[in-house]
């Protein structure tokens, strides 16, 4: 595949019309960089087809709905008018259909066809369904990829806490994880049914795991390992392949994803073995005017179901066909998982496969079972390949930045795992300490010196800190450090408009 012009003309219009399907978070952030170099739209006259009838919202932050800490508006990513305010030709309810690369046009499922100039997928993933008998969503089981799901499962909640039943969850990854806790936050009966031998096992090993599934059930979780569900009988519950029945009301399928590459394999796309769609540094498919972002496309250096790589893939493509940077490229994103449950402090980063005694890593080791606190490092040439952190935010927070920035890890390492290293932003001290390339919001890539400038540019408050620099819009888990840096900032600098009293 090969990168093509970063912008094009149009005859008619002296822009080139660009159609975006999909208007999820990759889709929505696209969206909204398109328009931040290229305000009046002169130069990309930008379609969005939007197959859900409402506004761009947050998915990773469907779990708050749940538990009830956060509501629908909380988590909307575009608010009334913005796309009339953008000059954004905003279609909800119209899926595509049909991708004819040879004319460029795209079929709709409302407004016929659509031509292009270029196109660009976001389509996302949907929930994989485990082909088990009785289990396909309907009344009483659900997966938790959209607003409607989110939705339903409430509703289901609140059935089960009616009847003093059950919700089974199927899989313990982090969705199946956050999903239960958020339902056992509101008084609801939950078990998390997990076919492998420990908890989240692609980010976290064995004996990790075990300090996991601990805390896990300290919340109120039932969790079952190592067991293979058989069938969802409906009225009665789920059967286990061992011949266990769970009796329970309404199940959750949390056992993954896969990549809606549906439009781009009838339109004859190259797809990667994952699934998705194929895509170079340059994000373009292997049609010259097809681009892919988020989950619906693989690049090799992208880690899949994370939300921050399609983010970083939407700047650089919008930088790219706006022209503000036509030699953009996308070179991969660095992994950080966060569970976001309550009362759960966990991180994992980068790759924490090795093992002591891997002649190519320094690993170590920090057991606290006791206590609920777990530390893994992996280091290669002295800097930071991986971790586990569990019950240590400090550590998490100094191990995080070191990744981030790819610096040298201090020599001593007892003091890095303990959290005593490197300052967090949420530390009294901290946000002071920290140098302005600190990154305190990861799923924006925010850093503290970006947080100040924003400040003395006006941005005087929490919430116009959000607004300026989108902190605290992804996963929500920098909350805290962002109102450190708030706080700090208000003590150091109280109006930035106007000369503080004297």
């Amino acid at each position: 595949m090969t990168g093509t012009p970063a912008t094009w003309t149009s005859t008619a219009s002296g822009a080139s019309s660009v159609v975006l399907v999909g208007h999820g978070m990759a889709g929505a952030r696209f969206a909204e960089e398109v328009r931040r170099h290229d305000p009046g739209g002169r130069r990309i006259r930008l379609t969005v087809l939007a197959a859900e009838s409402r506004p761009a919202y947050n998915r990773v932050l469907l779990p708050n709905l749940l538990c009830g800490t956060m509501g629908e508006e909380d988590i909307t990513l575009t608010g009334p008018g913005w796309a009339a305010r953008n000059h954004v030709d905003l279609r909800m309810g119209t899926a595509a259909v049909r991708l004819d690369t040879a004319r460029q046009t795209v079929t709709t499922s409302t407004a016929g066809q659509i031509g292009y100039d270029a196109l660009v997928l976001a389509t996302g993933a949907r929930a994989f369904v485990p082909k088990l008998p009785g289990v396909l969503p309907g009344a009483d089981v659900t997966a938790l990829r959209s607003l409607s799901d989110a939705r339903r499962l409430s509703a289901l909640a609140h059935a089960a806490r009616r009847r003093h039943g059950r919700i089974a969850v199927l899989g313990g990854g982090v969705l199946g994880l956050e999903a239960a806790r958020a339902l056992a936050a509101r008084g609801t009966a939950v078990t998390v049914v997990h076919r492998g031998p420990h908890l989240m096992e692609r980010q976290v090993d064995a004996p990790g795991g075990r300090v996991l599934a601990a805390a896990v059930r300290r919340t109120g979780v039932e969790v079952l390992l190592g067991v293979q569900a058989a069938r969802w009988q409906r009225g009665r519950g789920l059967w286990l392949a061992d011949g266990r029945l769970l009796s329970c009301t309404g199940l959750l399928v949390a056992a993954g994803t896969v990549p809606e590459a549906g439009l781009g394999r009838t339109a004859g796309l190259r797809l990667a073995e994952s699934g998705a769609v194929a895509v170079d540094d340059t994000l373009t498919t292997s049609d010259p005017r097809v681009y892919a972002i988020g989950d619906c496309a693989d690049h090799p250096a992208a880690a899949s179901g994370l939300v921050q790589p399609g983010w970083e893939q939407a700047a650089v493509l919008a930088r790219r066909l706006t022209g503000a940077d036509p030699h953009a490229r996308y070179r991969g994103s660095r992994a950080v998982t966060r569970l976001k449950a309550a009362g759960i402090e966990l991180a994992c980063v980068g790759s924490p496969s090795a093992e002591p005694g891997d002649p190519s890593f320094e690993v170590l080791r920090f057991e606290d079972p006791a206590r609920e606190r777990y530390a893994k490092l992996v280091l290669a040439d002295g800097r930071v390949a991986g971790a586990v952190l569990i019950g240590l935010p400090d550590a998490a927070a100094g191990i995080v930045q070191l990744y981030d920035r790819g610096a040298a890890a201090p020599a001593d390492r007892l003091a890095l795992l303990l959290g005593r290293a490197l300052p967090s932003a949420g530390s009294l001290a901290g946000p002071a300490a920290l140098p302005d390339h600190a990154v305190v919001c990861r799923c924006n890539m925010v850093t503290k010196g970006q947080l100040r400038t924003a400040w003395y540019g006006g941005a005087s408050s929490r919430a116009a800190l959000t607004s300026a620099t989108r902190a605290a819009t992804g996963c929500g888990t920098c909350g805290e450090d962002l109102d450190a840096v708030t706080a700090w900032l208000s003590r150091v600098d109280p109006s930035p408009k106007e000369p503080a009293l004297r």
